[in-house]
């Protein structure tokens, strides 16, 4: 039985890389695959064929695992929680009011000491 090597990290200040994942995908195909032997259990005790269940679940891991790497590739290490944030910024801020442009911020931000 030959010995394989894998090489995990690239180098210092760069994210962990493994079989072309990318940092957190690692975990989301970590727990995708817990996910699935649960899942495997369920239809198991369920009575449903043992290899009707390995089919489902070998099908469900081959799609969950190409959905992943996809995301891997498409958002890398920090692009989808990018996504997410610029979800969350308003596309209009709406000033009904010169109040604040007029009188200013006194009292309100201390600038300096």
């Amino acid at each position: 039985m030959a010995n394989s090597v894998y090489v995990v990290n690239k180098g210092i200040n760069r994210p962990i890389e493994f079989k072309g994942l990318k940092a957190q995908y690692i975990w989301y195909v970590a727990f995708s695959m817990l996910g699935l032997l649960i899942f495997y259990a369920i239809l198991f005790i369920a009575g449903v064929n043992q290899y009707l269940a390995l089919v489902i679940v070998l099908m469900a891991g081959g799609f969950a695992l190409m959905k992943i790497y996809g995301l891997s590739n498409k958002y890398g290490e920090h692009g989808m929680m990018k996504v997410m944030a610029r979800r969350s910024v308003p596309k209009v801020i709406v000033a009904r009011s010169r109040k604040i442009f007029i009188n200013g911020l006194k009292g309100k931000i201390k600038i300096g000491k």
